[in-house]
């Protein structure tokens, strides 16, 4: 069950960042419009804090790893984005007016709003992995299928959130969905059963 969970957590968690991703495209575009800079904004922040997210998990997994704190990033990851709820457009319109270049604007706001949830987003993997390997032969396996799970939910919720669900839902909507789904999943990880990484 725990190994499940782990994967679970890993393959939501790679859905949410994409999907995110996405909705950050959405929701500067009415303020700094949606060229190439708004869109190589967003990408450079999310891959610039999923890097350093990597390496913080990678390091916080050396403490003594649970699934109970895998499921805690994923709940943390799900609160750091409700300011992008509460406060998205009031920043976005701010910046809009006191920065002119839309380049600096959305790399700005990108920054704001999206770099924390995604850095927390970006330690779960990593940490995910520290769970799976039971020793050093089959370590290799572990963090190929985890990075195979996680790769998979990154390619569906791309392709779910720009195919169906901005048609379906306002983004405030497909958020709360996000996030809600987050809180499930982690609760599930922090209920299961305690289980420690092998050392």
């Amino acid at each position: 069950m725990a190994r499940i969970l782990s994967y679970c957590v890993a393959g939501w968690s790679g859905f949410y960042v994409m999907a995110i991703e996405l909705l950050g495209g959405r929701l500067l575009a009415p303020y700094f419009g949606s060229s190439i800079y708004v869109w190589g904004a967003i990408i450079t922040v999310f891959m610039l804090a999923l890097s350093l997210g990597y390496l913080a998990g990678g390091a916080w997994s050396m403490r003594a790893p649970s699934l109970r704190r895998l499921g805690l990033l994923l709940l943390l990851a799900a609160l750091a984005s409700l300011p992008v709820l509460l406060w998205g457009d009031a920043v976005l319109d701010r910046l809009s007016i006191s920065v002119r270049d839309p380049r600096l604007g959305s790399l700005l706001g990108a920054v704001l709003l999206f770099f924390l949830p995604t850095f927390i987003s970006g330690m779960i993997s990593p940490y995910a992995v520290r769970l799976l390997v039971a020793d050093r032969g089959s370590s290799g396996r572990s963090a190929g299928g985890l990075y195979f799970v996680s790769t998979f939910g990154s390619a569906a919720g791309t392709l779910l959130t720009s195919f169906f669900l901005v048609l379906w839902l306002e983004v405030d909507q497909i958020l709360w969905m996000l996030m809600g789904i987050s809180a499930l999943t982690a609760a599930c990880a922090v209920a299961a059963p305690r289980v420690e990484a092998a050392t």
